[in-house]
């Protein structure tokens, strides 16, 4: 299996190459500055010349693609920018991919060509209000050593940490490194190398003994996870256990004098707090999914609509901090590194209001209630297990969602039912009108 991995290690330089670094990024973002002016100064001719009275034979080209860029940035160079020799090419190309493409991207976002979130016009970055990063993808870049990075321009830039699980694939011939992006963030550099890496997918057994065949994994905000096993991971809150020192921190910022050396100083209190409580919640998710991933054969989670969970006032701190949808993408490319499969619940399939037990529903439950009890069979169990059990039984209901689909425009069955195929435009078996169950919300 030939995949994309990145390795992130954070670099331990000195005040020179610290220097380096920071003109190296200022660069990318000269280049994005530029290249974006040049972008609106042809949108605002091209405009001129479809209101002119004169006809034009042709209009003003628009360089938003990247070789447009890069061959108005190279021919411009020595005079737009005449100390451009003194970082590396890699940093102008990066600044210009960045800005290749986008103002596309808003005029097909605009007219519906494009989907997902709205995309808005490129604006100019400044320094200290955007993120400082630029990318290498030619050059003599890579490990050197164990404990070492070379960086073009830069020189040879110890790091922190042993990088042995890098260095150890291109030796052997199951990795290819393809670049390096280099970044900074809450004043801490860190260079990602992206490689290619040939992993082998397990067929049979790991080593690992495997504690189930199959899981269902029901997300929510008192635990972080519940299987169907009857595990419980609680959620550390790692936002709320830092929030008196963001508070405290956020007001001292917003009290301070702008542009003063008091008001960077306690900017970067602010940012170092929370990257911090980034680093924990990143942690903690990556040893989930991995556990998950490395232990079970099939996973079954829900396909939560978490955007518009977070439009919940009362719920949203809650549920951004437990990053339920970093839970999904993480899952969704470790099963496949460890022979796992991942099944994805339908939206609407009401898993907390379905009885595990005979497959009865109880529409009267609320999000105060913590215990199901069915009103068939009576049974009694908490609504998070309950989830999980169900969300379990969708692999022996001969659920075909597979990896990483969506399932937007097909029901999932409920417990103890099996989805049967059918010829278009007829009715599904016993119903000759009305609305499905599976489509209530749950």
């Amino acid at each position: 299996m030939t995949t994309l991995q990145a390795y992130r290690f954070a670099p331990d330089a000195h005040d020179i190459q610290a220097a380096a670094l920071s003109r190296h990024a200022g660069a990318a973002r000269f280049a994005f500055n530029r290249g974006l002016a040049r972008v609106q100064a042809a949108l605002a001719q091209r405009d001129a010349e479809k209101t002119s009275s004169v006809a034009c034979a042709e209009l003003t080209p628009v360089p938003w693609a990247l070789p447009a860029l890069r061959r108005e940035w190279n021919w411009a160079k020595a005079t737009a920018a005449p100390w451009w020799a003194e970082c590396s090419k890699e940093a102008y190309s990066a600044g210009l991919d960045q800005l290749a493409g986008r103002p596309k991207h808003f005029g097909d976002s605009r007219s519906g060509k494009r989907r997902g979130r709205r995309a808005g016009f490129p604006r100019f970055t400044k320094r200290g209000k955007s993120r400082d990063s630029f990318r290498y993808t030619t050059g003599s870049h890579g490990p050197d050593g164990d404990r070492h990075v070379k960086l073009p321009r830069i020189g040879r830039v110890k790091v922190h940490e042993p990088m042995a699980a890098l260095t150890g694939r291109p030796a052997d011939g199951t990795a290819r490194l393809l670049g390096a992006t280099v970044s900074r963030t809450a004043g801490r550099w860190f260079v990602a190398f992206t490689v290619e890496v040939d992993r082998e997918v397990p067929t049979g057994p790991s080593r690992r003994q495997r504690k189930a065949r199959t899981a269902g994994v029901d997300l929510g905000v008192k635990h972080l996870a519940v299987l169907s096993t009857g595990e419980m991971i609680p959620n550390p809150k790692h936002l709320a256990a830092s929030l008196r020192r963001l508070c405290t921190a956020s007001r001292a910022y917003a009290r301070s004098k702008p542009a003063s050396a008091g008001r960077r100083r306690r900017a970067a209190r602010l940012a170092c707090i929370h990257a911090r409580v980034a680093s924990q919640r990143r942690d903690g998710l990556h040893r989930l999914t991995s556990r998950l991933a490395t232990t079970h054969d099939a996973i079954v989670v829900e396909d939560l609509h978490v955007a518009g969970m977070v439009r919940n006032r009362r719920l949203a701190r809650a549920v951004a901090d437990t990053a339920m949808a970093e839970v999904r993408r993480q899952l969704g490319y470790k099963t496949g590194w460890y022979g796992c499969r991942l099944v994805v619940a339908d939206r609407w399939y009401p898993s907390s209001r379905t009885c595990s037990g005979c497959g009865g529903r109880n529409p009267s439950l609320t999000l105060s209630d913590r215990m199901f009890v069915c009103p068939s069979c009576g049974l009694v169990i908490d609504r998070d297990v309950n989830a999980a059990v169900n969300l379990r039984s969708l692999v022996a209901a001969s659920m075909s969602e597979t990896v990483n689909a969506r399932g937007g425009d097909q029901k999932t069955p409920l417990a103890g039912q099996v989805a049967v195929k059918r010829e278009p435009g007829t009715a599904p078996a016993g119903k000759t009108g009305g609305a499905s169950p599976q489509g209530e919300a749950a």
